[in-house]
């Protein structure tokens, strides 16, 4: 019997439980004896939980033990490359890098296959980077070098996509993005949402709800200024740098309850009005969990809304991503009703284990194919 390929893990910077760490803890959950590479791991803010599944699988580059590098890998671009670059890779057959930066920038031997699960092209040096360079917090020489080092970074991480075999992605929307960008086609296989830890509320608030990091280009303001005009209660779950500007822009009827416990963040999914989703996402996970929550969403028209949100059956899509335009779309939901079981059942479409499933199934098929 032939022996099964050995598989290894790579994964952006550990330092925050975000969407990508979702995926990466689905993976590894697949691949119970798989290593993982990371450039650097705080375990502290990664949780307990993390740290449980991960104990002994989990190897950094040498930029571990650098000061500062831990809480601020943003300050690494640079050399984020190269460390990847130089990781030992050469025992496993198969190698599956969890990408939104550099992780894809690993070098694999010509019988390695490479599967890359690209959540986006790096935004800050294709799409979006002067918010993404506000958003670091560089001084302002740091910020203008940058700037004029965009044509170097696209260079590096075009090298860096020429080594990856195979693309898998998030979104029909990010495949176009891959396409453009890189030249290459890519297989969708939406992300994993764990519903299990969402249920449905028998009966529900008045509220309206958005949940996420309060960061300017989530577009939070737009649906605070609406809340304000048409005076309903807004409820603001997270926190973020955007935090105080926002509380500025803020009426009566607008609350912020910052970081919360699962437990809590679950309680007000359920039993919330309707989840506000007014910035661009490539997929949108929140989006998924107000769904699974059995609540409806109304979300800016482009990107993974048009996608989560199928034929606008689960809730209301608005564009421009304006205030008038939102207010509208509130006006519109205001006259609809949603099924909470239908809404369940759409979201249940993104689970975790649909997930593991069809990227399982590809996973196998590409390595066939690539030893054939």
């Amino acid at each position: 019997m032939a022996r099964a390929p050995r598989v290894a893990l790579v994964h952006e910077h550990l330092t925050q439980n975000g969407g990508a760490e979702q995926v990466l803890c689905e993976l590894m959950r697949m691949w119970p004896k798989a290593p993982v590479y990371t450039l650097v791991y705080d375990e502290k803010a990664m949780g307990p939980e993390f740290a449980k599944a991960a104990k002994g699988r989990i190897h950094t580059t040498g930029w571990q033990d650098f000061p500062g590098a831990v809480q601020h890998p943003k300050w690494l671009l640079t050399w984020i490359d190269g460390a990847y670059r130089y990781l030992d890779l050469s025992d496993f057959d198969i190698v599956i890098s969890d990408a939104s930066g550099w992780a894809k920038s690993v070098r694999t031997k010509p019988e390695t296959l490479h599967i890359c699960y690209c959540h986006t092209p790096p935004r800050y040096i294709w799409s979006s980077g002067d918010s993404y360079i506000e958003e670091t917090g560089y001084p302002t020489p740091l910020k203008w070098t940058f700037k004029q080092m965009i044509s170097w970074f696209r260079r590096k991480d075009l090298r860096a996509a020429r080594g990856v075999d195979d693309f898998v992605t998030n979104s029909k929307y990010v495949a176009k993005r891959i396409k453009k960008y890189y030249g290459r086609n890519s297989t969708v296989i939406y992300p994993p949402v764990d519903i299990s830890k969402f249920s449905l509320s028998k009966k529900k608030s008045d509220y309206y709800l958005i949940a996420g990091r309060l960061v300017p280009y989530k577009r939070i303001d737009v649906a605070i200024k609406a809340a304000n005009e048409l005076k309903i209660p807004l409820k603001i779950m997270g926190d973020g740098v955007d935090r105080k500007r926002l509380e500025e822009l803020a009426g009566p009827t607008v609350e912020f309850t910052g970081r919360v416990s699962d437990a809590e963040r679950k309680k007000l999914f359920a039993k919330a009005k309707v989840l506000i989703n007014p910035q661009e996402e490539d997929f949108g996970i929140t989006m998924v969990e107000a769904l699974a929550s059995g609540t409806p969403v109304i979300a800016y028209s482009v990107g993974g809304a048009t996608e989560i949100l199928e034929g606008g059956k689960e809730g209301i899509l608005f564009r421009p991503q304006t205030v008038p335009a939102l207010m509208s779309a509130i006006k519109s939901f205001e006259r609809k009703t949603f099924s909470a079981s239908r809404l369940r059942k759409r979201g249940e479409v993104f689970s975790a284990p649909r997930f593991r499933q069809d990227f399982k199934r590809h996973v196998d098929e590409a390595y066939k194919t690539f030893r054939d």
